[in-house]
């Protein structure tokens, strides 16, 4: 964070003083959300949860050692109060992206937005400092706290931006105004909310639209190969740099193919040279989101040649995306776990038929654990039908649905589409599956788990892998 005083706060989030003392400890950072990170000179932003209110621990921030709180009201330790502690930590993230003057490149998709940013952030940091979200902060908390982790020496700033509606990017891009804009699909994500893929174009397309016009350095970073996503070029003033498989993107994967354990592997091309990429990630779907960030690196000088290097040795920094873990007893466990829409669940299946190849080829299976794809709307039952038939056709070994009337869609899907019987099984939750797996499973299996956050599938990966840890500190991803 760049350091700030309790004056300086104050007028930036035109909030009212309360329990100050006469001279003020100067508020260096990080600013927490959560009490117990807490730290000497940090801010506390006490936010209303749904089983918590964060002003009732505003004075265990305080002995923690937080300079201040932001607050709705008093709280009987040093606090600045305002009308919504959000709206001010959004006035703060715009004043100190203003202040700090760094590049932002923020990035909108129906899918893989936590996976590109993960590639751009670890190519940008490949060449000067650079701050990033942990996990999905996409929203109007993750974001400002994000771009509040900024330090004086941050030069690049990778932001996610999510949406659940019509102006939703708008706000975010007016709290930290991009210059490179970053739009990778138009998908079925939250489809229930927005009534159509038109619908969730426009949403997406404000972040074009927010960029600034060519002459002042503005570049939006589009995917050719999705026509709603195209046709975005004709919504903004800045430069337009194509990136996919099409023969016109400047920015272009060729001889894309995947390895035998299901790894991408291609030919970049860019307009100043070629290089070959195998990634460590798996599954097709990762090349748009490598040549999208491709594309940002391109735009700030990579050579062809430190791209692909840097591609091919990225892993993947957020949890219980694609996550990889093979055990001892020779089961892979694929814990996709964080979130799921229908783009996404068949790459992801993709991806599990391509790993499966091999294994299968001496005597192991594939297993595909799936739960309920939420914010579906009257598209629920059609699209978690055509997943459970997509299994079958994918030539996946068993389909287990974990969950209630969504889950045994998938389930009916699958048996419609193969006339399958034991092959798929519908069990009402995790400890469920858990049980059925650990009686089934054997060296050689490769095992996706994948659902909607929502579920919490992530329980089944973490028993089966014997991974306690998780994600810390999510703020209501998108």
């Amino acid at each position: 964070m760049i350091p700030l005083s309790v004056a300086e706060l104050i007028t930036v989030v035109r909030g009212e003083p309360h329990d100050i003392p006469e001279s003020p400890p100067r508020i260096t950072g990080p600013v927490v959300i959560d009490s117990r990170l807490a730290e000497p000179g940090s801010l506390f932003a006490a936010l209303p949860g749904e089983r918590v209110d964060g002003h009732d621990f505003a004075a265990a921030a305080a002995a923690g050692g937080a300079a201040v709180t932001l607050a709705t009201r008093p709280v009987g330790v040093p606090a600045v109060v305002v009308e919504d502690v959000t709206a001010a930590l959004g006035a703060l993230a715009r004043h100190t992206v203003r202040k700090l003057g760094a590049t932002v490149v923020a990035l909108t998709g129906s899918a893989g937005k936590t996976s590109t940013k993960d590639l751009i952030a670890q190519l940008l940091e490949r060449t000067a400092p650079t701050v990033w979200p942990a996990g999905s902060f996409n929203n109007e908390i993750g974001l400002p706290l994000t771009a509040l982790r900024a330090e004086e020496s941050t030069r690049y700033l990778v932001l996610e931006m999510g949406a659940r509606g019509i102006g939703h990017i708008r706000y975010l891009t007016s709290l930290t105004p991009p210059r490179i804009g970053v739009v990778l699909n138009v998908g079925t994500a939250h489809i229930g909310e927005f009534g159509g893929r038109e619908a969730i174009a426009t949403a997406k397309g404000e972040l074009v639209e927010a960029l600034p016009a060519a002459d002042d350095g503005g570049v939006a970073v589009l995917n050719a190969d999705d026509p709603l996503v195209r046709g975005m070029a004709e919504r903004t003033r800045a430069r337009v740099l194509f990136f996919g498989e099409s023969e016109d993107a400047p920015i272009r994967g060729d001889r894309v193919r995947l390895t035998p354990d299901g790894r991408p592997a291609f030919r970049l091309s860019t307009p100043t040279g070629c290089a070959d990429v195998t990634m460590r990630l798996y599954g097709e779907h990762h090349v748009s989101n490598a040549l999208a960030a491709a594309a940002v690196a391109h735009e700030v000088g990579m050579s062809a040649e430190a791209i692909a290097e840097t591609l091919s040795t990225a892993g993947a920094l957020s949890k219980w995306r694609m996550e990889v873990t093979e055990r001892a007893d020779g089961v892979t466990i694929v814990n996709d776990a964080y979130n799921a829409n229908p783009d996404s669940m068949r790459a992801a299946l993709r991806a599990l038929a391509a790993m499966g190849k091999a294994t299968k080829a001496k005597g192991g299976r594939t297993w595909a654990v799936l739960g309920q794809m939420a914010e579906l709307g009257d598209e629920a039952f059609a699209e978690h039908d055509a997943v459970g038939r997509l299994a079958v056709r994918l030539n996946v070994s068993r389909l287990v649905s974990v969950g209630g009337r969504e889950a045994a869609w998938l389930d009916m899907g699958a048996k419609n589409e193969g006339s399958w019987g034991e092959e798929s099984v519908h069990v009402s939750d995790a400890r469920a599956a858990v049980r059925l797996l650990r009686g089934e499973l054997r060296p050689g299996d490769v095992v996706l788990v994948k659902a909607s956050r929502s579920v919490g599938l992530e329980k089944i990966a973490i028993e089966l892998t014997g991974d306690a840890g998780g994600v810390d500190g999510e703020v209501a991803p998108r």
